[in-house]
C-alpha cells in the first residue's frame, strides 16, 4: 500500500502493548533532545506507524499531554512520506510541558527529521519472519 493523501488512520498506529514492547526492546534507530526521546525500530508493513508514551509522572496536567500527543500526530501525519517503513515511540520527558506550541512544533518535527537522515542512512533489516518479499495487498 502506498501512503496517499495525509490522513492518520488506524493503520498508521501502534495499538498494542505487544507491539511498544517490540519497539522498546528491539530499537534499530534512537535519536532524542531535552524534552523527547523518539525510539524507531524497522517494521515489515508498507509505511510507517507512530505510539506515544505521555505519562503523567512527566507531564502532570491532561491539558499539556493532549496538546504533546495531538502537535506529534499532526507532524507526523505531514511528514510520514518523508519516513522509511518505521515503527516509532515517542517518549516524554520532564520539562516536556515546559514548551509552547510553536516550540513543540519545531521541536517534534526537528526530531521526525532527524529520524528519518538516521534511518535513511541505515539499510533495514531483511524481513525478520522469512526472507522471501511479500506482495502488496490490494486492499
Amino acid at each position: 500500500m502506498v501512503i496517499q493523501g495525509f490522513s492518520y488512520p488506524k493503520t498508521l498506529r501502534l495499538l498494542h502493548s505487544s507491539e511498544f514492547k517490540v519497539v522498546f526492546d528491539q530499537s534499530d534507530c534512537k535519536t532524542s533532545c531535552r524534552e523527547f526521546l523518539l525510539l524507531a525500530r524497522f517494521n515489515d508493513k508498507t509505511q510507517p506507524r507512530l505510539g506515544l508514551v505521555i505519562g503523567k509522572k512527566s507531564v502532570r496536567r491532561a491539558v499539556a499531554r493532549n496538546l504533546i500527543k495531538r502537535v506529534m500526530r499532526e507532524q507526523f501525519r505531514l511528514r510520514q512520506h518523508e519516513l522509511p517503513t518505521l515503527d516509532l515511540v515517542l517518549l516524554a520527558r520532564r520539562g516536556a510541558d515546559s514548551l509552547d506550541s510553536a516550540q513543540l512544533a519545531a521541536q517534534l518535527g526537528q526530531l521526525i527529521a532527524d529520524m528519518a537522515a538516521k534511518a535513511s542512512r541505515r539499510r533495514p533489516p531483511t524481513s525478520r519472519k522469512n526472507d522471501e518479499p511479500q506482495e502488496p495487498r490490494n486492499v
